[in-house]
């Protein structure tokens, strides 16, 4: 089943991808383990405009009945994204549901590139600044997105 599922998902994402995101050949296949490399552009009306980002996508064996484990492999300034590129969103976790895709979960990883949750962060240091000081976050986040994802 989550072969068959995944083949169908990757062939809708990529006939038609959502704004700003792709995802590219598969480059591995290792014991019902299906990875997966999707690329998001930095949203327009956020300070990760311009970049790409890489992320890394595992498809679990029991796939769609667990979720994908989606990285980024490009380092990124994000309150809910830490240093290895473990991504806090609740759908990838206790939200998960079967109904949802991988086209419609890269959409809500851009969703949160434009608004984080610093109320539920992987990186307290870096929601504290978007919290007290969104300007010194967005500069920073803009020297990230500049310094590894251009």
């Amino acid at each position: 089943m989550a072969l068959k599922r995944i083949n169908k998902e990757l062939l809708e994402l990529e006939k038609d991808p959502p704004a700003n995101c792709s995802a590219g050949p598969s480059y591995g296949f290792f014991l019902f383990s299906f990875l997966r490399q999707a690329t998001i552009m930095g949203p327009g009306d956020s300070p990760f405009q311009g970049g790409v980002f890489f992320l890394s996508i595992h498809f679990p064996a029991d796939y769609p009945f667990k979720p994908p484990k989606i990285t980024f492999t490009t380092k990124i300034f994000h309150p809910n994204i830490n240093s290895n590129g473990a991504i806090c969103l609740d759908i990838l976790r206790s939200q998960w549901s079967p109904a949802l895709t991988i086209s419609k979960v890269l959409l809500s990883i851009c969703s949160l590139l434009c608004d984080p949750n610093p109320d539920d962060p992987l990186v307290p240091d870096i929601a504290r600044t978007y919290k007290t000081d969104k300007e010194k976050y967005n500069a920073t986040a803009r020297q990230w997105t500049q310094k590894y994802a251009m």
